[in-house]
């Protein structure tokens, strides 16, 4: 019966003919090599990769590879021998299973651990206790001539082929060998991919709660929102916002930053929006808010380093006034007709969320005025250098940036993206800090 090998590229001239002699052990080591005699071992510490210029190694596990089993002389697909090694038992396997080993050719009628065959009656023990000790590696199978039904199950436990005792040659097994690395390297990369996808996944499902859709049924308000991640290729940053409109008319909107980046801090981001979005349905607004999230960031955080800036507003239902309150964060930006755009006041807010345990967060009473925009920001948009030298943008310059976009008849979305964009040309180049910036405007 044919060994279920698929099939490969022509083999080379010097692989084509049969075994000149069977294996022989190659000193203390239980290491030979096939082919020309004096072929140097490659060295044993490093992990080899499988290249052109690299000799493969292959480590054959059978009870007694030097009576029984004939290993022939084999060379790859380069003409050079292939490196064997042989263990008598799985004792001896494990000390000559270094990283420069590429194969694992396991005799599967080798008698399985001692402890592992007195609690299991499975016949492929060994071979699962081989692919838990090398799971970096490829393994072929050994089985006896005919036992197709063995080879195949050895497969679905994770060997990459079988082969049978009786028909081993060195063109067949040197293209098996291949063939098996070349499978486990295409498996690990396929797992790494797979991995990858399911790791984008996660942030896509992340990202998406960390940028909410806002909740303003029924508010003649605009909204506006631009998010920029500072890590690079990042899908997620420590910087989050909501907005959303209650049952009696008024508008809350909050930002907030998590000091430091990555989906650790994105994952705090969201758990503290949600928080807020949920708090504030349930009717609590101002210090009894923010000391309420206090505690959630208290509870949800790794350790007591991490802490966390907030910005809220609560906009009456006129859309005249607002309630404001700070905490470590940024005062927002204001611009009505007629009047430069300006900060709000910031003199009375109160410290980050997580640096003082029970401090109070004082709610600011703000005229807005009948025409008006807002615009909420995290420190990631006026922390960005100007030019080469040290400088940052600051708020000053931000404010200034600001005027002149608005001077041009820039609004809305376009508004922000010419702002975000050019804090980014003047830094030469992307952020390093997240920047998520929010705008409410309001026309009569």
């Amino acid at each position: 019966m044919p060994v279920p090998i698929p099939r490969q590229r022509a083999i080379p001239a010097a692989e084509s003919g049969q075994a000149q002699g069977a294996f022989s052990p190659g000193g203390p080591s239980g290491e030979a090599t096939g082919g020309p005699a004096g072929a140097v071992p490659a060295p044993h510490a490093t992990t080899t990769p499988v290249d052109s210029t690299t000799n493969l190694t292959l480590l054959v596990i059978e009870d007694d590879p030097a009576g029984s089993l004939s290993v022939p002389e084999m060379l790859d697909a380069a003409g050079k021998p292939i490196r064997i090694r042989t263990a008598r038992n799985l004792t001896e396997a494990e000390r000559l299973l270094t990283d420069d080993v590429h194969c694992i050719l396991l005799d599967l009628a080798l008698p399985a651990p001692g402890r592992a065959a007195a609690e299991s009656d499975d016949e492929l023990t060994t071979l699962k206790h081989v692919l838990r000790l090398a799971p970096r590696h490829a393994v072929l199978a050994l089985t006896a001539s005919g036992d197709a039904e063995r080879g195949a199950e050895a497969v679905r436990v994770g060997a990459q082929d079988y082969l049978f005792r009786d028909e081993l040659d060195g063109r067949l097994l040197s293209r098996a060998i291949r063939y098996a690395v070349e499978r486990k390297r295409s498996d690990k990369a396929e797992r790494r991919l797979t991995e990858s996808r399911l790791r984008a996944q996660e942030n896509a499902r992340l990202e998406r709660g960390l940028l909410p859709t806002p909740l303003l049924e029924g508010s003649s308000l605009r909204f506006a929102a631009r998010y920029r991640p500072g890590r690079s290729r990042a899908l997620l940053g420590g910087d989050f916002y909501d907005t959303v409109r209650t049952p009696d008319g008024t508008v809350h909107a909050m930002i907030g930053d998590v000091c430091g980046h990555g989906p650790d801090e994105a994952a705090l981001g969201v758990e503290l929006r949600i928080a807020w979005r949920a708090l504030t349905f349930a009717g609590l607004c101002g210090d009894e808010l923010l000391s309420t999230l206090q505690q959630v960031l208290e509870h949800e955080r790794e350790n007591d380093e991490i802490f966390a800036t907030l910005c809220t507003v609560d906009i009456a239902p006129d859309g005249r006034r607002a309630g404001l309150c700070l905490a470590g964060h940024p005062s927002p930006l204001i611009s009505r007709p007629g009047r430069p755009a300006e900060l709000l006041p910031y003199e009375n807010g109160g410290p980050a969320l997580g640096l003082l345990h029970g401090a109070r967060w004082p709610r600011q009473q703000v005229e807005l005025g009948g025409e008006w925009s807002l615009m909420l920001y995290t420190d990631g948009l006026i922390e960005g250098h100007i030019g080469e030298g040290k400088e940052r943008l600051g708020q000053d310059g931000m404010v200034d940036l600001v005027r002149r976009r608005l001077a041009e008849g820039l609004a809305g979305e376009e508004l922000l993206r010419a702002t975000v964009n050019e804090v980014r040309d003047l830094n030469g180049g992307e952020l390093t800090d997240d920047v998520a910036v929010l705008l409410l405007d309001r026309t009569p």
